[in-house]
């Protein structure tokens, strides 16, 4: 990815988040900033680019995001290839009802970034069928790994069973739900051994989606190409015992 040289000093985008790490393999410690236009009396940040200070010489790399628009840009540092060298996450809130987000991971090795995650890839990467079925049932079939999950949704309440079901419990009309786009990624040291993993969140809604039913929780870890699944599980909300 072309990326320009340039200083800080000589734009108009302000800093708004900064982190400070090994990002180039050089053991000296680099600057990395998240640059962004403020919307006036608003936290709506545009423009979010990431910028690199060479920490042995000084230069700036600036990197455009593809969702470069949003709300509390963040960054976390930290190795997740297992190179020893730590890589970096970028996240943003994109403000939207379903509670999305967007996530960037760059290895910027040798001074070269190469993005490793992209939560576009993600959510085009994992598709799912939500199905209602009778006798208060909810199917959430994971269609990349064909993996299917059972929600049991009998103590949602009467009036909410109400709607869906007969008295027999037989669906009174076909209903689907969805699962949401990403909407949390968290580096998670599983093993402990220096180097993270991600724990992926999606939340599950049936009819509309306020009507939560739990969530996909979906673990990945770097293979030497990709970011790999290594387990998923699909949690539910508990209710008044």
């Amino acid at each position: 990815m072309d990326h320009l040289y340039y200083n800080l000093n000589q734009t108009n985008p302000l800093i708004v988040y900064a982190a400070r790490g090994d990002v180039n393999g050089d053991k000296i410690p680099d600057n990395v900033y998240l640059t962004g236009i403020r919307t006036p009396d608003s936290p709506f940040i545009q423009n979010i680019t990431l910028v690199i200070q060479d920490g042995r010489t000084g230069q700036f790399a600036r990197i455009p995001l593809s969702s470069d628009a949003g709300y509390n840009p963040t960054l976390f540092l930290g190795d997740f290839t297992g190179n020893g060298v730590q890589d970096i996450m970028i996240s943003i809130a994109s403000g939207g009802s379903g509670g999305m987000m967007y996530y960037y991971i760059y290895s910027y090795m040798m001074n070269k970034p190469q993005l490793i995650f992209d939560y576009n890839v993600f959510n085009e990467t994992y598709q799912y069928d939500v199905i209602y079925r009778d006798y208060y049932k909810v199917e959430v079939i994971d269609r990349t790994n064909q993996q299917k999950y059972i929600i049991d949704i009998s103590q949602r309440g009467r009036e909410y069973l109400s709607e869906i079901y007969n008295r027999n419990g037989r669906l009174k009309q076909p209903i689907r739900g969805f699962v949401n786009p990403l909407s949390g990624l968290y580096p998670v040291d599983f093993d402990s051994n220096g180097v993270y993993e991600l724990l992926a969140y999606q939340r599950i809604a049936g009819r509309y989606n306020a009507d939560s039913l739990g969530n996909v929780e979906t673990t990945l870890k770097w293979d030497k190409r990709q970011f790999t699944q290594i387990q998923q599980v699909v949690s539910v909300f508990g209710s008044q015992a």
